[in-house]
């Protein structure tokens, strides 16, 4: 349902879009929806969800609260990255391996920290 509409008013623009080839419903029983970006995820819980079709074309409405989380990727460092950042920082190969975690994998960034 659109928010200010009376059930009449419903009615009419469910008509209206009958004429025109479109069909809209409520989506029963959606308890959450979860948009992932890359880093990050927008959480809605007990939305509202219509699904409309037309043409077809299916698009979907969402009415909730959102929050958005924070996604945190563990990161596998190989073991040759590790032994070239030691070998070129000069360091042990626990220390290479934390800047390369510290620098999300990047060689180069990993060096140059461990070089300061």
């Amino acid at each position: 349902m659109i928010p200010g509409m009376n059930k009449k008013q419903m009615k009419q623009m469910e008509r209206q879009m009958k004429k025109m080839g479109m069909n809209m419903e409520e989506l029963p029983g959606v308890t959450e929806v979860i948009i992932r970006f890359e880093d990050k995820e927008l959480i809605i819980d007990d939305p509202s969800v219509s699904l409309m079709k037309v043409m077809g074309q299916e698009t979907y409405q969402i009415e909730g609260n959102s929050r958005e989380v924070e996604l945190e990727y563990e990161i596998e460092i190989p073991q040759d990255d590790i032994e070239m950042v030691a070998n070129q920082a000069n360091v042990s190969a626990d220390e290479a391996e934390q800047a390369l975690i510290d620098c999300k994998g990047d060689l180069a960034e990993a060096i140059m920290k461990l070089n300061q």
